[in-house]
């Protein structure tokens, strides 16, 4: 690991990969989506149109993989 990231507070360095992490989100372009990804999010578009199921909220899925685990 770089000394001077090593010198760092966690705190600062959680900060400094937040900050990495909300530029690279920041700039979709920079990783297309590969031809798999992209026929799996129409496989599941499709999928969501023909029965309209909108799923679990968030909290509810994770409160049951909390559970299981």
């Amino acid at each position: 690991m770089n000394a001077k990231l090593q010198a760092l507070p966690v705190e600062e360095r959680i900060r400094v990969v937040e900050d990495l992490w909300d530029s690279i989100a920041a700039d979709q372009t920079a990783l297309p989506l590969t031809a798999a990804q992209k026929a799996e999010l129409d496989r599941r578009l499709d999928a969501y149109e023909i029965d309209m199921n909108k799923g679990r909220l968030a909290s509810i899925a994770v409160a049951d993989i909390l559970r299981k685990i």
